[in-house]
């Protein structure tokens, strides 16, 4: 009797110890499931229906991505962002000095990536008018936060701060936009996702569902991000048409070449 209760108990704590194991092994595959879907998403798969391929060289566009000049909304905002650059209201050439100064060295990284030249206009944006770390903790031309900065490869602490060098500085915002461009598919959203995060613009997209950046609902510096490049790559481009009498217009070394 004795031993007949002695198997018993032991059959019953294996089997005891059998339904722990299962479950505990139904969790870490319910877990890594999750972990994945959380990882990978379908931001990668987004085909954004909204993008207007321009063929007017003088339509206003960011990356050959045309804006929809014919919203009232958006003209509103982009008059704004024009009027805020001219300059009547900046009242200086510093930005096309900048211009001539840091855009020979960020072109041809732009293409050696395959990123749209538009984007040298982002250090103007970010940094152009006031250099030096801002109160968040962003610093250097493209004002990477010292984290984003180590991730793609640039040396911050210790007495050095990779994120001041031009060259480098570039090439961590190279990978970091072509990383953008790979979630977003649309180089007008890998530029709003450089200002807000890609976190936060992915949870903006899923809660408003919605990936028009002009129809988009973003707080305020993001949802005036992409009007400020546009704006700023009219009045490099135009000087005179917004004020700039006494500038000439920035002519890329690779195009003066056509002039000879």
């Amino acid at each position: 009797m004795i031993k007949k209760e002695m198997i018993k108990k032991h059959l019953l704590t294996c089997s005891v110890m059998l339904v722990l194991v299962l479950i505990s092994k139904l969790n870490i595959y319910s877990t890594t499931v999750t972990e994945r879907v959380v990882k990978t998403g379908d931001l990668s798969h987004r085909s954004s229906k909204f993008i207007f391929i321009t063929s007017n060289a003088n339509a206003y566009n960011f990356a050959n991505e045309a804006l929809p000049v014919n919203d009232a909304r958006v003209t509103k905002k982009l008059q704004h962002s024009l009027y805020q650059h001219n300059y009547k209201h900046v009242q200086s050439t510093v930005l096309h000095r900048k211009a001539e100064k840091w855009f020979p060295v960020i072109e041809p990284l732009l293409k050696l990536y395959g990123i749209p030249d538009d984007f040298k206009y982002i250090p103007l944006v970010e940094s152009g008018l006031c250099e030096g770390t801002s109160p968040k903790g962003a610093r250097g031309l493209w004002q990477f936060m010292p984290g984003t900065a180590r991730t793609y490869g640039l040396k911050v602490g210790h007495g050095v701060d990779e994120r001041n060098n031009l060259r480098k500085s570039t090439i961590a915002a190279c990978k970091y936009i072509k990383e953008l461009y790979g979630e977003f598919n649309s180089w007008t959203l890998a530029a709003a996702a450089y200002n807000n995060g890609s976190i936060k613009l992915e949870r903006a997209i899923n809660k408003q569902n919605e990936d028009n950046y002009f129809r988009m609902s973003l707080n305020r510096e993001t949802g005036s991000y992409i009007y400020k490049l546009i704006a700023m790559k009219a009045i490099i481009q135009q000087p005179k048409k917004y004020g700039y009498d006494n500038y000439y217009a920035y002519i890329p070394p690779t195009q003066l070449l056509n002039f000879n």
